[in-house]
């Protein structure tokens, strides 16, 4: 008989991102209590050893390491996205129902942690504390959404790769751009964000 997964408690998600990040801020913890909210919103068990959830996260840093390791979804999984707009916010998905929900801070939540905060303490030991106190209700607004973005192209196929006809590099996970001038690489089809030196 296997005995169920227990999940680890906020202290302890807090410790694994602190040592990923060497050391504790505000955001690491928005970022792991975001995530646990989404698990709960989602039903889902968090942080996820399978590759079930996708998550965008709207900046990266700090907040991005929490949610990361509340959520189990990574970039290096695939199941972690970028989408900077700079924004301390995330979108969680389950890709098996497609039901996501995007959680962000009260719009008003670091004028209401300055006015409570203890005569003398600096603000950022305030938001500290109370975002690892507060409840959630304090904390996030939280919105189901739906997902505009062809997730099946998103995720792609594992094991998928091609060779761009142009500069021969490899291309993996469905990236190309096929038109007249054959299959190319973003890059080689004008997306490239950088240029040679």
């Amino acid at each position: 008989m296997t005995t169920p997964a227990v999940s680890p408690t906020l202290p302890e998600l807090l410790r694994q991102s602190a040592a990923l990040h060497r050391h504790l801020c505000p955001r690491q913890v928005l970022g792991a209590r975001a995530g646990l909210l989404a698990g709960e919103w989602l039903g889902l068990d968090f942080p996820r050893a399978d590759k079930r959830v996708l998550t965008f996260v709207e900046t990266d840093g700090c907040f991005a390491d929490g949610v990361s390791v509340a959520s189990g979804c990574w970039l290096g999984r695939r199941t972690l996205r970028l989408v900077d707009h700079g924004k301390v916010a995330a979108t969680f998905v389950d890709t098996k129902t497609g039901r996501a929900v995007r959680i962000a801070p009260r719009t008003d939540l670091r004028a209401r942690v300055r006015e409570a905060r203890p005569d003398g303490q600096k603000r950022w030991d305030a938001y500290l504390a109370a975002y690892q106190t507060w409840p959630d209700e304090a904390l996030f607004a939280v919105q189901p959404v739906r997902v505009t973005l062809d997730l099946a192209a998103l995720i792609s196929v594992a094991g998928l790769r091609t060779t761009c006809d142009r500069c021969g590099e490899e291309i993996v996970n469905g990236r190309e751009v096929s038109g007249p001038e054959g299959t190319l690489c973003r890059d080689c089809a004008g997306e490239r964000y950088w240029e040679p030196g």
